[in-house]
């Protein structure tokens, strides 16, 4: 177990912010977490439970203790038609991802590509081309922080939404995640309506991929299109695609013809907040030391030295901008301390 006092959060977020905390535990085990729980103290808090920090844009130093899973491994249950894969919160997802493709466990290949650690997809519901996680999360197990108990919760019981759980909400900062369980198919069904996904088949000459040219496109469409943060510091997706009323989708689209949008059910549609930002002339455009990538602009960047104020005043500028041209109020994915 690791435990720092007065440490440097730099390497871990991905917007490359120099910050730090007063305090800092890294477990490996999930009888270090239990240990790590029983003895905080009054003055460890507040407490920041993170994962790889690709959800996360720090505006100041934090005053309090940063929990950080390192546990790892990978086991597994076959039932009737699919496989329990029972993963640890520590485990990089992109390499679950790999791993479950290689393997002929099928669910997660449109989810390839979106950085972060095993245990943040419980607490976020990342989603991308047309897939949620919730949709093969089976199982959460993860410490309770006020008795050190184990427990583990349904997915039902976790209250998916888009890009929203229980842990975001009633359940923040209470648990520790040690493992999830994804609930994976042996039978390949490929998705590929979302997105460019058959646009960049076609150019392979790909009619009917397998799992791993599903997957292979769509790292290759992310890769297009999103900046390495090692290069450019970022967090991906910086704003929720806002889903909108039916009143309001036929509102906009009377007004914008040629409006991409998703349906949602018969009540509501989601239409791309990139798109919005785009339209109002921010794609590739920057304020000061923070920008909005080029080829993404649903993608805000570290130019180089920004601070996560200069982040989150250029998030306040695009806001007012959505708003003001769509009457939209678009709201950030990212988890800003």
């Amino acid at each position: 177990m690791k435990d720092f006092r007065n440490y440097s959060l730099t390497q871990h977020n991905t917007f490359g912010i120099s910050a730090g905390c007063s305090r800092f535990i890294e477990f490996s085990t999930v009888a270090e977490a239990k240990e790590t729980v029983k003895n905080l103290k009054q003055t460890d808090m507040p407490l920041l439970i993170i994962g790889g920090g690709s959800n996360l844009l720090l505006t100041k130093d934090f005053q309090g203790t940063v929990l950080h899973s390192a546990i790892k491994g990978i086991s597994t249950t076959f039932i009737d038609g699919g496989v329990l894969v029972r993963v640890a919160s520590g485990e990089v997802w992109d390499d679950t991802v790999a791993y479950c493709v290689q393997n002929g466990w099928y669910g997660m290949e449109n989810l390839s590509h979106i950085p972060g650690e095993v245990g943040a997809t419980a607490v976020q519901n990342i989603g991308a081309y047309g897939t949620e996680v919730k949709d093969i999360i089976y199982k959460v197990e993860a410490i309770e922080i006020a008795t050190g108990k184990s427990c583990f919760f349904t997915n039902e019981e976790c209250e998916y939404s888009y890009r929203q759980s229980r842990f975001k909400k009633d359940w923040k900062d209470k648990y520790i995640i040690t493992h999830v369980t994804y609930r994976l198919s042996t039978i390949f069904n490929s998705h590929l309506e979302y997105g460019n996904i058959r646009k960049e088949l076609d150019k392979e000459g790909i009619e009917h991929p397998t799992a791993m040219q599903l997957r292979n496109a769509i790292i290759k469409i992310r890769e297009d299109k999103l900046p390495d943060p090692k290069i450019e510091g970022n967090a991906g997706s910086f704003f929720m695609n806002p889903v909108v009323s039916m009143e309001k989708f036929n509102e906009l689209l009377a007004e914008y013809p040629e409006m991409p949008h998703y349906e949602v059910d018969e009540d509501h549609e989601k239409i791309p907040a990139g798109w919005m930002i785009d339209q109002c002339g921010w794609k590739g455009k920057s304020l000061g030391r923070a920008g909005v990538h080029s080829k993404q602009a649903l993608v805000l960047v570290n130019k180089g030295g920004a601070t996560g104020n200069d982040i989150v005043c250029l998030c306040d500028h695009i806001r007012k901008d959505v708003q003001d041209k769509f009457g939209i109020d678009i709201h950030p994915e990212v988890n800003i301390i």
